[in-house]
């Protein structure tokens, strides 16, 4: 379910929302499977799927909720690549803020999404492979301070 360790983490073209025009375009997470992976947490969990918000720039990520009787659980959808996160609460940007998978974040590896570990997401960028970044990138990741995996992933870049 979760990817568990620090290493091995290698960056693929898009993890930053940012691309190059001859490049051509990012790939683009499917939601559909997304969409339906929340709602099969909703029913696992006896309760239903909160508001959720497709991607707009600047931001790299879609962001959902399930709502039960223990209260919301934020879930965030990589917009490029199917990669998943949960958090505390919604924001534009995280960092270190991730919490958990719970138990029913199974739904969204069955999905064929890869749910990302708090240990994963805290990775430092000197522990992950950053080849394919551009200067550009990397301009970025160091203007905004950005120091993890997770910050990397799950961020607005305005």
């Amino acid at each position: 379910m979760a990817i568990e360790g620090n290493t091995g983490f290698t960056l693929p073209r898009g993890a930053t929302g940012f691309s190059l025009p001859k490049d051509g375009p990012l790939p683009e997470t499917d939601l559909r499977p997304f969409r339906a992976a929340l709602y099969a947490a909703a029913r696992v969990v006896e309760g239903q799927v909160g508001e959720i918000e497709n991607q707009e720039y600047p931001l790299t990520f879609h962001t959902a909720s399930v709502v039960d009787r223990t209260g919301e659980s934020v879930i965030l959808c990589h917009a490029h690549h199917p990669w998943i996160a949960f958090a505390q609460e919604r924001r534009n940007w995280y960092s270190q803020e991730f919490l958990c998978p719970p138990p029913w974040a199974s739904t969204f590896a069955e999905a064929g999404f890869v749910v990302l570990s708090t240990e994963q997401l805290s990775t430092p960028l000197s522990d992950v492979d950053t080849s394919v970044l551009t200067k550009g990138e990397w301009r970025q990741i160091r203007s905004y301070g950005i120091t993890t995996l997770g910050g990397t992933l799950f961020n607005a870049w305005a």
